[in-house]
């Protein structure tokens, strides 16, 4: 794996070594235990060791059974896949629940900056957010119309969040406003409270 979070060079398999399981706690923060049971737990979902897109949109979408969850799962299967191989391995899973569940919002914050800039360029563009609230109103089922369009969310909250007024928001600007309202940071990153 190439930019592999919990360290390089490390290889997993089907089973794992005790190195394997410090190395991934004291990246992951969990415990020796906890890494073992979401390994094996992995590994009965995805025998191969790798989690694939498809795999991915039909366990995701046993959370939203009334929205369309297709498009969101999209840029949060990218933002797992860290060395894009088109597939989630056991190291990326476990950093990525690691992130999801820990306390801290800054963290949870950063995440969801990755999720949002889509081309990876360290800004969220109009155009970027515009995508990922529709797959929002979609993944929540929730109705396009009045002022509840995904433009008029984008256009709220670039108005709260871009300081500078360029158009387009830093990673910095992101946290700042997310941190500062509460609604966008339940709206933009609904576990960073």
């Amino acid at each position: 794996m190439g930019n592999n979070p919990a360290g390089p060079g490390l290889k997993l398999g089907k089973t794992l070594s005790d190195a394997d399981v410090i190395e991934l706690s004291a990246s992951s923060g969990f415990t020796p235990e906890k890494v073992r049971e979401w390994h094996s737990g992995f590994i009965k979902d995805c025998p191969s060791g790798k989690l694939n897109k498809k795999k991915f949109v039909e366990v995701y979408k046993q959370f939203y059974p009334t929205g369309k969850a297709e498009k969101f799962c999209e840029y949060i299967f990218r933002a797992f896949d860290n060395d894009s191989s088109g597939n989630i391995d056991f190291c990326e899973f476990l950093i990525a629940i690691s992130i999801t569940a820990q306390e801290e919002p800054k963290k949870k914050l950063e995440w969801a900056f990755s999720m949002y800039d889509i081309d990876r360029n360290g800004f969220i563009e109009k155009k970027e957010m515009k995508k990922i609230m529709e797959a929002i109103f979609d993944l929540l089922g929730e109705e396009k119309k009045g002022t509840n369009t995904p433009q008029l969310k984008v256009d709220q909250i670039f108005t709260r969040m871009d300081v500078n007024g360029d158009g387009k928001l830093s990673k910095e600007e992101f946290i700042s406003g997310c941190l500062q309202d509460d609604y966008l940071r339940r709206l933009l990153a609904p576990s960073a409270s």
